[in-house]
């Protein structure tokens, strides 16, 4: 498993892992399913520190800041291959961000933001340290009402 910045040959990969709506909703909340490699490419443009996971070769996680700047780093599009998930890579490619964070960008504190019906990340960023600071009211796309739960961890002092 190694990790590097986002190429231009990686664009279809990185569509191909929301294989749901749902799982679409949760790493790019107002793109239309699928996810089109336009609608990447200017999230890649727009955001900083666009970063894949490979495994074996293979293209199986994303993620990038979609702030990075005022001493708060906050971690965007976050997403695992659904054949990758509970090995490790998640872990692996948020402990890589919070690395740019606190040592590129200079953060005071990285955050995350997750939503109410994503267990598997609501599990995973305490479990890296991150503490809930404030829930926000967003509408899916049926239209139906979820929690948007904000997390944050701040740098230790050293």
């Amino acid at each position: 498993m190694h990790h590097r910045k986002v190429t231009e040959s990686d664009i279809p990969e990185i569509c191909k892992l929301p294989k749901t709506r749902e799982e679409l909703f949760y790493c790019f909340p107002r793109a239309g399913f699928p996810l089109s490699e336009a609608d990447l490419r200017q999230s890649i443009e727009k955001r900083a520190d666009s970063t894949v996971v490979e495994v074996a070769g293979r293209v199986v996680a994303f993620a990038n800041f979609y702030r990075w700047k005022e001493g708060l780093c906050s971690i965007g599009n976050v997403v695992v291959a659904s054949d990758a998930r509970s090995s490790g890579v998640g872990c692996y490619l948020i402990n890589h961000m919070l690395t740019l964070g606190f040592e590129k960008h200079h953060a005071k504190a990285v955050s995350v933001s997750c939503f109410n019906r994503n267990v598997a990340g609501l599990l995973l960023y305490p479990k890296l340290g991150f503490r809930p600071y404030d829930i926000e009211q967003r509408v899916d796309y049926n239209g139906d009402r979820v929690a948007l739960i904000h997390l944050k961890i701040e740098k230790y002092a050293t």
